[in-house]
């Protein structure tokens, strides 16, 4: 599977919440957890079910950064994905920032060089990969 996603994380479906219109799917990356709220079509059309392989895949514009490693309580967002810098590109006015989770898996966004700056993200700070669940993807092979 290719797509231009720079976030393709691979793990197993662990639970599949049935809703009238859309579900949501929570898929274990071996430690971390994201959930994925799509459309019960989709879930239907895919064969998601407890046990199935599947990609949590994320655009890195729809990642957003949090400094520290605890849950922030007063957010809305599902994902809250906690782990270490582990890269930081500047370019003219956007930059791309890496967190590596515990389990190795890698989350990037692209953020504004002054976010970076703000937020004091830099290689080996702790910090949040904060991600709706309506903004991820659910793909198979």
């Amino acid at each position: 599977m290719k797509t231009s996603a720079r976030n393709q994380l691979k793990g197993i479906i662990t639970n599949v919440a049935e809703g009238a219109v859309n579900g949501v799917v929570t898929i274990d990356l071996g430690g971390a957890q994201v959930k994925a709220g799509i459309t019960m079509e989709s879930i239907k059309e895919l064969g998601l079910a407890e046990g199935k392989e599947a990609y949590a895949i994320i655009k890195a514009t729809n990642v957003m950064f949090a400094i520290g490693n605890e849950r922030i309580a007063t957010i809305s967002a599902r994902n809250q994905l906690a782990g270490t810098v582990c890269n930081v590109t500047k370019g003219a006015v956007n930059g791309h920032v890496s967190v590596e989770l515990p389990n190795g898996c890698k989350v990037s966004g692209s953020i504004t060089n002054a976010a970076i700056d703000e937020l004091g993200l830099e290689v080996g700070a702790p910090a949040l990969a904060v991600i709706k669940a309506t903004d991820v993807i659910v793909g198979v092979e």
